[in-house]
């Protein structure tokens, strides 16, 4: 995907720092504080324009949702959103999520979504798959002893390459589904790209794990 140069993105984003955390190492272990709150915390890696996760928390106010997401030209969507629709119980990172365990303890958060992301379809570049096991372990530092990830995506290879590395890993699976908007899944929140495929027709596919 090409992204398109936003010059003014960064100095947005900066200002905004009740909407982008830019010290996310400071509350690595009480993002609660933050919050001022116990809700559960929920966490989006590779948010993107941030329309799943501002509207998860629009349906969900009695849940911390986190996205994270390292190119300014791309949550700039998301902080656009917050502004013009504040959400106590929102907050974005402009991180890498290769360094999740710097910006959360261990047992510390309660869900992880993982949406959409970029299938890096040639066998070299499987490492950067951000569900390879190199992401699952850092998954498994940060996710409670009950927590679990929550995996959408259109590509079919990735999602069973996905399937295949949560299960090495020792994940256990539930609630797969093959074709998502076709099933009587409820509560269902859909991201940009969701909403596009689907309407194009294209299976939608799913899946829940937990160790």
């Amino acid at each position: 995907m090409r992204l398109r140069n936003k010059p003014w993105a960064r100095e947005m984003i900066e200002n905004n720092p009740h909407i982008v955390e830019p010290n996310p190492q400071s509350y690595k272990g009480r993002w609660n504080d933050l919050f001022g709150n116990d809700f559960p915390l929920h966490v989006e890696v590779g948010t993107g324009k941030g329309r799943f996760v501002t509207k998860m928390g629009e349906k969900f106010p009695d849940r911390n949702m986190i996205g994270i997401e390292k190119f300014d030209s791309v949550i700039i969507s998301g902080v656009e959103r917050l502004i013009e629709n504040p959400m106590k119980n929102v907050r974005l990172l402009k991180e890498d999520v290769s360094e999740l365990t710097d910006f959360f303890a261990n047992k510390e958060i309660d869900r992880l979504y993982i949406n959409f992301t970029d299938p890096w379809p040639k066998n070299r570049h499987a490492k950067r798959r951000l569900t390879h096991e190199g992401f699952l372990q850092k998954y498994a530092e940060v996710l409670k002893n009950d927590g679990e990830i929550h995996f959408k995506t259109d590509n079919q290879g990735l999602f069973e390459y996905s399937i295949e590395s949560m299960t090495r890993f020792g994940y256990k699976l539930k609630n797969v589904s093959l074709d998502l908007h076709q099933s009587d899944m409820e509560d269902n929140v859909m991201t940009e790209y969701e909403e596009k495929f689907s309407s194009r027709g294209m299976r939608i596919y799913r899946l829940e794990a937990y160790l």
